[in-house]
């Protein structure tokens, strides 16, 4: 039977202790909060992977802004994905449209195959396609194993519906993890309306950019 698992979203070393000391299942390791998370420099990653236990997915996104990459960038994030699998990471979280909004197929699928046997996980990229039902098939067919999302709305609370229609969608052929404000206050809205499944917080509650240990063990409590 499947049961509810939490990742908390870690911009920094600190983060990172703090979730797997207060009972988190796995992080996200990324850099830049203002920007939306983008790929941790190696030597933090370095210094996380040696400290942690749990499981660790680390994202690949060499900048803030929109999801349609050059040539170059995506030779970049090839690279990444190529070094941080040496240092034993568990995941990669990433994500590649067009730039008519339709999820690139050819690219993610390069990065995919070049992660294997690491699952991956198709980031928040998710909340801005112009057709949900085709991008959820075509990350499906990439052989991604996880989707996050906010139910393409600002916060998981206003998106709400829209998850609990696409995790139907999905019908367990991919995971589909809520994140996008997601809170010990908020969570338990979403697990009355949602199959168990991973939950995503990042579990800032104030101006840092560092997790609070009291907030990590709330959202771990309702799970």
């Amino acid at each position: 039977m499947k049961k509810n698992r939490l990742e908390i979203a870690c911009f920094n070393y600190e983060s990172a202790l703090i979730a797997q000391d207060n009972g988190a299942d796995r992080i996200e390791l990324c850099e830049n909060m203002r920007l939306g998370g983008t790929t941790p420099n190696y030597v933090l990653t370095v210094r996380v992977r040696e400290k942690l236990s749990i499981k660790m997915h680390v994202i690949i996104r060499p900048r803030g802004g929109d999801f349609f990459y050059t040539d170059e960038e995506i030779v970049e994030m090839k690279q990444d994905i190529k070094q941080f699998k040496k240092l034993g990471v568990d995941g990669f979280v990433f994500g590649i449209l067009n730039e008519d909004g339709s999820v690139n197929k050819k690219k993610n699928q390069e990065l995919v195959n070049l992660a294997h046997p690491l699952s991956c996980t198709f980031h928040r990229a998710f909340d801005v396609v112009k057709d949900a039902e085709q991008a959820l098939e075509d990350i499906i067919n990439c052989g991604f194993k996880t989707i996050l999302t906010s139910g393409q709305e600002i916060n998981v609370e206003e998106g709400i519906f829209n998850l609990e229609k696409i995790q139907k969608l999905a019908n367990n052929r991919i995971e589909i993890m809520p994140g996008g404000g997601l809170r010990s206050s908020n969570i338990k809205l979403l697990q009355d309306r949602l199959e168990a499944t991973f939950y995503h917080s990042s579990a800032i509650t104030d101006e840092t950019e560092t997790a609070n240990p009291e907030e990590v063990k709330e959202i771990r409590n309702f799970l």
